[in-house]
């Protein structure tokens, strides 16, 4: 009796501390909860094995794994598809046997980028027609906010510029640093012959010659203060101010 007479006193304080721990309880199980809204990582050794053989560009091993039954939706920790590990180190033909199997060309990573998203801002060509032809979505964005497009022509490769240029990708989609892919090929350019024909290729498609930064500072102001003369021209031809 006297061990229980000296727990008696604590009853209520448990009592107390007990409402507030509801909410916790309830925040816990939230955050649960959108941890499983995420999609599922992978689900199988062999999906694991697929992801490493295409990121390490064995076509043979993916299409072994592909015929096993491997899943092209299944994810690892970085939340990349086997489709985007190939995608990164332009694994060609094990993202043509991934494509074919229908992975997803869309399907963005941790970083929000996809395997289009990613070929054209690396100029991975042949990847990047091959997401184009299986639904690429032009209007899809990358952490900054930027079409495929932006990043292609803030890197310089022509191709892939004038690749994405073939379809309606929007080629005066502003990026969260208030940046066309006008504004990027000139300040983020070299001013040399290839950015300088990046800039030709999109006044030639409807780039906005005048759509100014943040800052109202114009392609031609961009170009100027950095000694981009022959940019200059072009832009000044096109009606720059």
């Amino acid at each position: 009796m006297l061990g229980l007479r000296n727990r008696e006193p604590a009853l209520p304080a448990l009592a107390d501390n007990f409402t507030p721990l509801v909410p916790r309880r309830r925040s816990l199980l939230a955050a649960l909860a959108a941890l499983w809204a995420f999609p599922m990582h992978a689900q199988s050794t062999a999906d694991l094995d697929l992801i490493r053989a295409a990121e390490g560009g064995d076509a043979a091993a993916v299409k072994r794994l592909l015929d096993g039954g491997a899943g092209v939706t299944a994810r690892d920790g970085r939340r990349r598809t086997a489709l985007m590990a190939a995608t990164q180190g332009n694994h060609v033909e094990a993202a043509r046997l991934l494509i074919d199997k229908g992975s997803d060309v869309n399907a963005q990573d941790s970083i929000e980028d996809s395997p289009f998203l990613l070929a054209g801002a690396s100029g991975f060509q042949e990847i990047l027609k091959m997401c184009v032809a299986r639904g690429a979505d032009l209007k899809s964005r990358n952490r900054y906010g930027g079409t495929a497009l932006i990043p292609a022509c803030h890197h310089g490769h022509l191709e892939t510029v004038q690749e994405l240029l073939k379809t309606k990708i929007d080629v005066n989609h502003v990026n969260k640093l208030g940046w066309t892919a006008l504004l990027e090929a000139i300040i983020l350019g070299d001013g040399g012959k290839t950015h300088t024909e990046i800039v030709r290729e999109l006044l030639a498609h409807g780039a906005q010659v005048n759509l100014a930064d943040r800052d109202g500072v114009t392609p031609l102001a961009h170009a100027r203060r950095h000694g981009y003369r022959e940019m200059v021209r072009l832009l000044e031809a096109a009606g720059g101010r």
